[in-house]
């Protein structure tokens, strides 16, 4: 009889801290979000997160939480530096935008006229495609099409923008959305055509001094030298650890800038102020709307609520709806890194959330709990959602991972002696690798293009081998090799789908 007063008395008190929370959600921020940060840190494994959230042209809360690196204590603050990757495209896309407010390009002009040296595989596409299809990833491309062979390469970006003709796209020209890093990076590149000026350098000029983001870097090499920066992370069969960082400045117009939330901060105030600084226009209008039209339907997209909704992409942005709101935003992902910008142009509501650890959904589980309790909603506790669902799919991953392990360790040997295996192998986009023998039959694979990173082959039996890589952002797989009369022909290389879906075929040089 206790246990039952007991429960009713329980439910009394849920039940009414339920409607309290739905009665008055505007206190989530001033009086529970520290405590929800701080929790998330540590049920998330997440050294550190830095958060912002701008309201009617005012910081409304803008913090640094954990520490820049692990097992250090530096902690995070509003101007430590976290690498934003695909965050970086709203500013190409604007920066290409003011250019066609300015009548300097169209966004409807021809790739070729800036960059004559632009083909595609599909003839008819690279000389068809305008700028316009670049920004909103239509030439044909599936998602991360190409990435391996541009993803943290060594690669120049002329050198990206000659390899794209080698990709053989999905699909035919603007058909499906696909998204297309390479696609950035070229338009990126019309931009010293017309002003004389690198990309990065027409950023810092036009955007981020008038805006006075003054720790915001462009460039990630510029990124070491930085005194508060923060490190990247990632989990290394099961154990949080700091890693490189990834060299993307062959494709920065599509993901290299590092940003603080203090800087961030300035630039979503601009685009949700249309474009002003008090009263300076420092962005024109016309160059802001022009992101936000909706040019490609990428599909439909689930909330944390259980809500269907569209999403379309504009130029650099994702354009989707929640609760008859238009939400302007998009992701980044980097080695390392996570982070989220989310834009609610009608409640004048800007959301900045940096992660220094490339394996959390906490950055996109939070942008969900601070828009609902802007807009009055039932608080879901996003987070607790994602990490439930996190830690499920880690589990399958693991166990997966377990039974290839188990499998190494049966020691079957290969089908032919590891020296037949040996050699120079080539793929037509990607270039050449070359695999040699290591101790007993394991084989070590390096790459042309990554020149810091080398994959661990142990046999599976057959030609089947376990493959784990350096660089821990690749992944772990499977590589089968191909034979014919006893001899190598070739082998399908796949790395981790964060990187690319799609395998490559390299076939071995007599």
């Amino acid at each position: 009889m206790k246990k039952f007063y007991f429960l009713v008395f329980s439910i009394i008190i849920v039940t009414s801290f339920a409607r309290a929370q739905r009665i008055d959600r505007s206190k989530f921020i001033p009086d529970s979000l520290d405590r929800y940060v701080s929790r998330a840190l540590t049920n998330w494994r997440i050294p550190g997160v830095a958060v912002c959230i701008v309201k009617d042209g005012k910081v409304v809360m803008m913090k640094g939480y954990g520490v820049r690196e692990l097992g250090l204590n530096n902690k995070v603050d509003e101007n430590t530096l976290f690498m934003i990757g695909s965050n970086t495209k709203a500013f190409t896309a604007t920066a290409l935008a003011m250019l066609q407010a300015n009548k300097t390009i169209s966004l409807d002009d021809k790739v070729t006229k800036y960059l004559p040296e632009f083909k595609l595989n599909d003839q008819y596409a690279g000389q068809e495609a305008i700028v316009r299809d670049l920004l909103c990833h239509r030439i044909g491309f599936r998602t991360f099409q190409g990435d391996f062979t541009f993803y943290n390469t060594d690669l120049t970006r002329s050198q990206v923008i000659e390899k794209m003709s080698h990709v053989k796209a999905a699909y035919p020209f603007r058909t499906k959305w696909g998204y297309t890093n390479s696609a950035f990076l070229t338009a990126g590149q019309i931009i010293p055509k017309v002003t004389g000026k690198p990309w990065e350098v027409y950023l810092k000029e036009n955007i981020f001094a008038p805006l006075g983001m003054i720790n915001t870097l462009a460039l990630t090499e510029d990124m070491p030298k930085s005194l508060n920066r923060t490190v990247p992370h990632t989990l290394v069969n099961g154990q949080l650890t700091a890693i490189p960082y990834c060299q993307l400045d062959g494709l920065a117009p599509a993901g290299a800038i590092s940003s603080s939330v203090n800087d961030m901060s300035k630039w979503a105030m601009v685009l949700l102020n249309d474009g002003k600084v008090g009263t300076r226009q420092v962005i024109p209008y016309a160059a802001i709307q022009a992101t936000r039209e909706a040019q490609d339907v990428v599909g439909s997209t689930t909330r944390p609520n259980g809500e269907t909704n569209y999403e379309l992409y504009g130029l650099g942005w994702f354009l989707e709806d929640y609760k008859n709101r238009r939400i302007v935003m998009h992701t980044g992902g980097v080695n390392g890194y996570v982070s989220s910008v989310t834009l609610v142009p009608k409640e004048h509501l800007g959301i900045i959330i940096l992660t220094n650890t490339d394996q959390n959904n906490f950055y996109e589980a939070l942008k969900w709990d601070i828009m609902d309790a802007y807009f009055k909603l039932p608080f879901g506790d996003n987070s607790a959602k994602y990490l439930a669902r996190f830690k499920s799919q880690q589990e399958v991953a693991q166990k997966q991972d377990k039974k290839l392990r188990d499998s190494v360790a049966l020691n079957r040997p290969p089908l032919l002696l590891p020296a037949e295996y040996t050699g120079k192998y080539v793929n037509d986009l990607y270039g050449s690798m070359t695999i040699t023998q290591g101790l007993n039959n394991d084989l070590e694979m390096r790459f042309e293009h990554h020149p810091k990173m080398y994959a661990h082959l142990q046999p599976l039996g057959g030609n089947r081998f376990y493959v784990t890589f350096s660089d821990p952002t690749f992944g772990k797989a499977v590589f089968p090799f191909t034979a014919q009369n006893g001899k190598v022909t070739g082998v399908r290389v796949k790395v981790a789908d964060f990187v690319e879906y799609d395998p490559y075929d390299f076939t071995k040089v007599p």
